[in-house]
């Protein structure tokens, strides 16, 4: 049985990539890459991946790969990326998937030129609340989404304080681009990707930089940004992400949409990682909670979804598009965030 031969670049999240890989029988991790030498052997021994390169620029010479992981700091997602296409790999980029969206649409137009695919890891799409939602909105039941909120608030939650996270430079932004982009992601995903139109934003940092002067650390993004993005279909969302806000709960995720039938939400429980979904609908004059209870299907890791779409030559989802207009909406955000206007996306 012929396997496709992987490599990961950046074991931070790369780590939980290689998880992924290992989960589907035709996916084999031969190859990572880091420049932290200690975290190299580590992850390297822990998932008994044999060849390891302090650059990825050399895996990608030495390794005849199938598919690449790209899991580093976000500056280098653009460059790695056309790097890999070079070499003949597809690419399954982390989130977000560029600095901006010239970036992504370089990327995106690189996938193209090369034949080869390039997904996303909008992570939180792959749960089986999401999936279950999803079901429910593509049969109809929802009706036209017309208004949605979709959230992720931290308490006190700076990833790296002082690390590539508060860096403009490396990151593009702060949690709009870290946090926020998954929760726009799952949002859009279920309304069925409008086109946006207008966005309004406003950014603010009064708590992180702060802890920021207090410990010295360099620190030069937004700890929460909050919009408002009007669609060509004439819904809007509003989307907001905080690293750092004066709430009570620790990790507050919430997306709830309203449909012309019904309203849907999926959140978080116990202020942690798990999540629970329902729909909310009127029937003969009587209103109706529907909670899911499961597990109730077999939701697949992105890695592995992504592993069984190239083996069967089938459609994946979290596309390049769909990045791309990610980072549209982000741009629009930070822009009108800088001027005090709206912006036309």
């Amino acid at each position: 049985m012929n396997k496709l031969r992987i490599g990961v670049i950046g074991l931070g999240m790369g780590r939980h990539h290689i998880a992924g890989y290992q989960t589907h029988p035709r996916a084999e991790v031969v190859a990572v890459a880091d420049p932290d030498t200690a975290r190299l052997q580590e992850i390297g021994d822990k998932f008994g991946v044999p060849n390891r390169y302090a650059t990825a620029e050399e895996m990608l010479a030495k390794e005849k790969l199938d598919l690449v992981s790209i899991a580093t700091p976000n500056k280098f997602h653009h460059s790695l990326t056309l790097a890999a296409f070079e070499a003949g790999c597809h690419v399954l980029c982390e989130k977000p998937m560029a600095m901006n969206a010239r970036e992504a649409a370089e990327m995106l137009a690189a996938s193209k030129a090369a034949g080869k695919r390039l997904m996303i890891n909008f992570s939180w799409r792959f749960t089986e609340q999401s999936f279950a939602l999803k079901a429910e909105v593509d049969a109809g039941l929802v009706g036209e989404i017309y208004f949605g909120r979709t959230i992720w608030h931290r308490r006190r939650g700076l990833p790296g304080f002082g690390g590539w996270f508060g860096q403009k430079a490396l990151s593009g932004g702060g949690p709009l681009i870290d946090l926020g982009v998954h929760r726009l992601d799952l949002a859009l995903w279920l309304m069925g990707y409008p086109r946006p139109v207008w966005v309004l934003g406003r950014t603010y940092n009064p708590i992180a930089s702060e802890l920021a002067a207090q410990k010295g650390a360099l620190y030069d993004v937004e700890d929460l940004a909050a919009a408002m993005i009007t669609f060509d279909t004439g819904a809007s969302l509003v989307v907001e992400a905080s690293w750092a806000a004066n709430i009570s709960e620790r990790e507050l995720m919430e997306t709830r949409l309203y449909g012309t039938k019904a309203g849907l939400v999926q959140r978080n429980t116990q202020e942690g990682y798990t999540f629970e979904a329902e729909i909310y609908l009127e029937r003969n004059g009587s209103h109706y909670d529907m909670k899911l209870h499961g597990p109730t299907r077999a939701v697949p890791k992105p890695m592995a979804h992504f592993v069984e779409s190239i083996l069967t030559d089938t459609p994946h989802i979290a596309t390049a598009e769909e990045g791309l207009r990610v980072m549209e909406i982000l741009d629009a955000i930070y822009a009108s965030a800088a001027s005090g206007q709206p912006v036309q996306v």
